[in-house]
């Protein structure tokens, strides 16, 4: 039946992104956040919980607990095995996800309303009751640190993980969401039960909703949430990242034939008034594919790369403006150096209103895309809810991509963006 229902969701959904996205948003007695989305065309509920419980909530010495700690809420919660949690959501077609980031630990609900109540309980059980089994977190401890074993091999994972920590230093962003062999090795049960007190609280929980239920149903369901969660402080922010003052420049020799190479800086935070120049400008820059300036110069007119992008990745502290490519060894120098004029040229001279006009087409015309099932608007949900943006933002996107100029481009990457002061990263140099 669920499977019926989600194929046809595009259908009704095609006509919803047309018009507003009217979000309802409230506090819950415990202080809990929540928007919600009222919408009764196909029989499916979903659900988000959001909470600070990101990797960056992480220490060095107990690097990666926030990732095994959300991981293992899900396999044994309330006296639920995880055979148990699995099969109460199989039976009734419910999907059970989540994700974790530097920034946010989230749970995600999809059901069909006719089995909420049902759904609800499991899912509930999950967020108030995890048992965290030693047994379970043993076997999870060894399965976590074979991967990071491998991953000490791939040339890819070595690069990220090396421009992370040159990016950030001792800022907690630099720590690897997985952890790092001794940190998974030395976690104990007792550590997962603190974390989870500590950042899984009522009153910095972000609740979002979307789907078949009414404004009342979507107050109780929300309270019951909340009013089970730890009751102990909100969380309070992470630490201000400092901006590079000097290029970093880090070679690691590889077997592998091809270099990987990341640059980039410090970028910007959710909310930032420049976003919307920096997001537009990156489009053109190195974030629209096969039109983008770095595809052009690097690849289409040299052939030094099969791809090259940039991109920013806001959050809650200022995340990472990235350029990355892979290339082969012997032109690794080549391809560097001339990533580094491209990106030169482009803040010396900004962009022309053919590319200004083609980005904006291109953005506008696909934003509908973003918002056209449930699931997609949640994930919307989230980001505005836990970062604090504003309530019309889906509303207001596109009419804010075009009302970006060329001038305000060019005004803001020459203040954000600095390569004197890039990282570089290459694993694979010769």
């Amino acid at each position: 039946m669920i499977r019926y229902v989600l194929l046809i969701a595009f259908v009704v959904f095609s006509g919803i992104t047309q018009a507003a996205v009217k979000i309802q948003h409230w506090q819950t007695i415990s202080g809990s956040k929540v928007l919600f989305v009222e919408n009764h065309d196909l029989p499916i509920m979903d659900i988000a919980v959001n909470f600070p419980a990101g990797s960056a909530r992480d220490t060095k010495q107990k690097a990666g607990l926030a990732g095994v700690t959300r991981y293992m809420m899900a396999l044994g919660a309330g006296g639920m095995n995880e055979e148990q949690i699995t099969n109460a959501f199989a039976d009734i077609g419910a999907v059970l996800g989540g994700e974790l980031d530097a920034d946010r630990a989230a749970f995600k609900l999809r059901t069909l309303t006719s089995e909420q109540q049902k759904a609800l309980q499991t899912f509930n059980t999950i967020l108030h009751k995890p048992d965290f089994p030693d047994a379970v977190l043993q076997r999870e401890k060894q399965r976590i640190i074979a991967g990071l074993k491998e991953d000490e091999t791939k040339p890819d994972s070595i690069a990220n993980k090396a421009f992370m920590r040159a990016l950030y230093g001792e800022h907690p962003y630099a720590l690897d969401e997985d952890g790092e062999v001794d940190t998974i090795t030395a976690l104990k049960r007792e550590d997962l039960q603190s974390f989870y007190q500590q950042y899984y609280s009522a009153k910095s929980a972000v609740i979002a909703l979307i789907g078949d239920m009414t404004e009342q149903q979507a107050h109780e369901i929300t309270e019951q949430i909340s009013a089970s969660l730890p009751q102990t402080e909100a969380v309070g922010k992470l630490p201000e990242v400092t901006l590079p003052t000097a290029a970093v420049e880090q070679k690691t020799p590889h077997p592998a034939s091809q270099a990987h190479i990341l640059i980039g800086q410090p970028g910007i935070k959710r909310g930032d008034p420049d976003y919307f120049p920096l997001y537009v400008g990156n489009y053109i820059l190195g974030g629209g594919g096969f039109v983008s300036r770095l595809t052009e110069e690097v690849r289409e007119k040299r052939g030094l790369v099969y791809s090259v992008y940039s991109y920013f990745v806001p959050m809650a502290q200022p995340g990472p403006f990235e350029i990355g490519l892979q290339t082969k060894k012997e032109q690794a120098t080549d391809a560097l150096k001339l990533v580094n004029e491209t990106v030169a040229k482009f803040i010396k001279n900004g962009i022309t209103e053919k590319e200004l006009k083609a980005a904006k087409d291109n953005i506008t015309g696909g934003f509908p895309l973003r918002l056209d099932s449930n699931s997609k608007i949640l994930d919307y949900l989230n980001v505005i809810g836990f970062y604090g943006l504003s309530y019309t933002y889906l509303d207001e996107f596109n009419k804010s991509i075009e009302q970006v100029t060329a001038a305000q481009i060019k005004d803001a990457f020459n203040r954000r963006i600095k390569p004197e002061n890039f990282v570089t990263v290459v694993v694979g140099a010769q």
